[in-house]
């Protein structure tokens, strides 16, 4: 009798475990948003391609988590933050969504970021670029797996001065992360020992750069740092080679630019321009996988927006496994326990304690028409840029959160 309640009891114990650890998981569901843009001018570098990578992670995980369902929601923010948080503020609160992944545009990040914060949701940041997320912005909800603005600044800034370009003048952006490139791309050159001739700003979405590149080729400055992104950078390129600009001899930059973008300009435009990524479909065999399955799925391969969506979410889900539950301080404290081990981080790496994903950057030129052996072979890797080399030390964050872990 003794030795059956014994039994009975522990049945007992593991199925109240097992019930506890069910309730856990809010709605029995595991919601997760991807926020772009789907139908506007970065619609070809994140949206459909974007919440892609988030349901290959879904399906690799095997669809559910600790026996609750996994799913995927979808939304187009049309790079405005007003919308951007009421779409997040919705999903939060009526549509039971446990995190939002991607949101690129900076602006659009920042709003969701607050909301995120202000309801003790988890925002798992792959498109937003801006550092600040890991610094003044940080949140004990939140993670940075995007590229960010002092890193991308660090890579090609430090690259172009090391080879001749000493003298500088920014096309930028005028929005966060714009801004925040200039600043710190600025801050590299001087350092590096080059000089800085000034800056023109134009709105986001700006088609016509005409009257930006006469100031900056007025300006005589060896290299010409574009600070935009997507169709603002491609547009650039595509007007300084009508102004004659690089065959006059100054050289442009490019800090975050996407496969896409390359492919989308062409090598004969293209060629010989320096980028930075954390990702590239043709790296290595664990690389190329993935990009065969992304290109069966949509027909373009992957590029490192599109990837880091999948590594954040796999990690998350893996988090949420390993914690018993969705309460979103809680998964993200294990997000950082746990390392980050996938073919985007190319290895086993961790994320710090200011949420910035410690990942490698990988220095690109673009190849020469002559170099290319197919549609998509347009990079060829300069050098790899340990992490620990090119993201703001943990030391000098203005993280507010730091002195609570």
């Amino acid at each position: 009798m003794r030795r059956f309640i014994g039994m009975y009891l522990a049945a007992g114990v593991t199925i109240a475990a097992a019930a506890t650890a069910q309730a856990q998981i809010s709605d029995n569901v595991v919601r997760i948003g991807v926020m772009n843009d789907m139908s506007g001018p970065f619609s070809d570098v994140t949206g459909p391609g974007g919440a892609l990578g988030a349901q290959l992670a879904i399906e690799d995980f095997g669809g559910t988590v600790k026996g609750a369902k996994i799913e995927l929601v979808t939304g187009d923010h049309q790079n405005k933050p007003d919308i951007a948080s009421a779409l997040a503020r919705r999903w939060y609160e009526q549509e039971g969504v446990d995190a939002i992944v991607e949101v690129p545009v900076s602006s659009a990040a920042i709003a969701v970021l607050e909301v995120s914060r202000s309801l003790g949701k988890a925002f798992l940041i792959s498109g937003g670029a801006l550092s600040d997320f890991t610094g003044k912005m940080c949140s004990p909800t939140s993670v940075h797996w995007a590229d960010d603005s002092f890193a991308l600044a660090q890579g090609n800034a430090r690259a172009v001065v090391a080879n001749g370009g000493k003298s500088w003048f920014f096309i930028t952006s005028d929005y966060a992360f714009g801004r925040s490139l200039e600043r710190d791309a600025s801050t590299v050159v001087t350092a590096a020992g080059g000089t800085v001739l000034g800056a023109v700003r134009h709105p986001l979405g700006t088609q016509d750069f005409s009257s930006y590149l006469l100031q900056a080729q007025g300006s005589k400055a060896q290299v010409i740092g574009l600070a935009n992104v997507a169709t603002e950078t491609v547009n650039t390129i595509k007007q300084a080679h009508e102004f004659n600009i690089v065959q006059g001899g100054q050289k442009l930059a490019a800090f975050l630019f996407f496969l896409n973008d390359v492919k989308g300009l062409g090598l004969e435009t293209a060629q010989g321009l320096y980028l930075s990524a954390s990702f590239y479909w043709d790296y290595d065999d664990k690389t190329r996988a993935f990009a065969k399955r992304f290109y069966d799925r949509i027909g373009k391969m992957p590029n490192h927006e599109q990837a880091a969506n999948y590594s954040a979410v796999m990690h998350y889900l893996k988090a949420i496994d390993a914690a018993g539950t969705d309460d979103a301080k809680t998964v993200i404290k294990k997000m950082k326990e746990l390392p980050v081990d996938d073919f985007f981080t190319k290895g086993k790496t961790t994320i710090r304690k200011d949420g910035r994903l410690m990942n490698d950057l990988l220095l690109f030129e673009v190849k020469a028409p002559s170099e290319s052996t197919g549609p998509w072979d347009l990079y060829k890797v300069v050098k790899r840029l340990p992490a620990t080399e090119i993201y703001r030390p943990i030391e000098q964050s203005e993280c507010p959160i730091l002195d609570q872990m």
